[in-house]
């Protein structure tokens, strides 16, 4: 299987189409498409939603926005606030900047940073994967959402992996956002 994923990104690299992002080999674990997607779709939601789409981010049956083993949450970094987490209610509502993960750091000053950028990107920091205790290795997609006049909003969504660096998946983000070269 990872012979066959690696042979179709070497032929489309070389009909000079941009690859999908779908280096997972676990059927149950979110890819990088899958996550700067649902980042995506979730931005355009609130920007369209405004203040309203807030709370359709905390409901975790909402396969929207919770699929495989990731899920969306939303956050004010001006505001330093969890607006939205639907695997963990305990959080909405609570401070997040001197908020550390398992390795003392402080992960969401680095996601307000990367997330303010124009076209957002990846964060990597420790958190467990849902239903487990032991923090994993986590690298979340970040970017801003302009909604109802708080442009200070930003949305984010991981992947569990400890082989791709924060470095190739904002390349593979990019791809991603790029427009896609037709075949002739």
């Amino acid at each position: 299987m990872r012979k066959t994923t690696l042979a179709l990104a070497s032929l489309t690299l070389a009909l000079g189409v941009a690859p999908a992002i779908t280096l997972a080999t676990d059927p149950n674990a979110a890819t990088p498409d899958e996550v700067v997607t649902k980042v995506h779709e979730a931005v355009q939601y609130l920007n369209d939603k405004g203040l309203a789409g807030f709370s359709d981010f905390n409901n975790n049956k909402d396969a929207r926005w919770v699929w495989k083993d990731s899920y969306v949450f939303v956050y004010s970094c001006r505001d330093n606030v969890m607006i939205a987490h639907p695997l963990r209610p305990d959080m909405v509502g609570k401070p997040i900047l001197q908020m550390k993960d398992d390795k003392d750091h402080l992960l969401f000053q680095d996601m307000c940073k990367v997330g303010a950028n124009k076209n957002g990107g990846w964060v990597e920091y420790w958190w467990p994967k849902p239903g487990e205790a032991k923090a994993s290795r986590k690298i979340s997609y970040v970017h801003s959402a302009e909604v109802s006049f708080k442009p200070d909003i930003q949305v984010g969504a991981g992947i569990y992996d400890d082989k791709m660096t924060v470095e190739e998946l904002n390349k593979l983000a990019e791809q991603t956002a790029a427009p896609k070269k037709a075949v002739p």
